[in-house]
């Protein structure tokens, strides 16, 4: 479900696969998994992480259909991303989403929980989809957002009207730093930066503490908040 690339410094992870990347709770696994690897590289302190996918998808949210089947596989899936956001923000070194499809909901939050964001401009978009679809945005995705998106009308768009935010239209609102020609023109630029990133010497160890001070709001509610419970209802429904 994904691939795990060491590139000289640049460790790159790719969702793999023409799917729509669900995160359920294999594919939550196996994303953890590769992060438990570049964490225990020797080399980590020095790198940076690219996360990309394959496909139209960068990742289409949680696996709604599965949690429907089965209703007890939804605070999994809550519990487990919620952990790998924790691991990302603790991670020591800089991290880069380079978005070449769609990123809704939980996945818009996977790509919010990067350092950089680069996105491809001829396809995809950002989209909170739980407006539309009825459900509600749990506090941790809240914090998440407060947090890396700095202006209110941004926030408003984005939460309340649930626009679904092109790579041109990100890079106005602050949410995306680099929009991109195509989808190997956005991995191509990730890379790029990662390699400029590398040559600036970072102290991974040094980076990741403060990135966890500048975050701690997002570690905190993470911590606090449970599935089902601490959700900002914006509709009647719940999942």
């Amino acid at each position: 479900m994904c691939t795990l690339e060491k590139r000289g410094r640049l460790f790159i992870l790719t969702l793999t696969g023409d799917g729509e990347h669900r995160l359920n709770p294999t594919l939550l696994n196996a994303i953890h998994s590769a992060i438990t690897q570049i964490r225990s590289d020797p080399s980590s302190p020095h790198s940076i992480l690219i996360t990309t996918s394959h496909g139209k998808f960068f990742s289409n949210g949680y696996d709604l259909a599965l949690a429907e089947t089965n209703p007890s596989l939804r605070p999994v899936m809550d519990a487990k991303l919620r952990s790998l956001v924790a691991d990302l923000i603790s991670l020591p070194m800089p991290t880069i989403a380079a978005v070449t499809g769609h990123a809704s909901a939980a996945g818009f939050l996977l790509a919010m929980s990067h350092d950089y964001v680069l996105m491809r401009r001829d396809r995809g978009f950002l989209y909170m989809s739980e407006l539309d679809i009825e459900l509600v945005i749990p506090a941790w995705f809240m914090a998440v957002i407060r947090m890396k998106i700095g202006s209110p009308a941004a926030r408003r768009d984005v939460v309340l009207t649930a626009e679904k935010v092109t790579a041109d239209r990100g890079v106005e609102m602050g949410i995306v730093d680099s929009s991109c020609g195509s989808a190997a023109e956005t991995v191509e630029a990730a890379i790029k930066l990662g390699e400029e990133l590398v040559r600036g010497g970072v102290d991974g160890h040094v980076y990741g503490g403060r990135r966890e001070t500048l975050l701690r709001e997002v570690l905190d509610t993470i911590g606090s908040d449970v599935s089902g419970s601490g959700g900002v209802r914006i509709s009647g429904s719940k999942l």
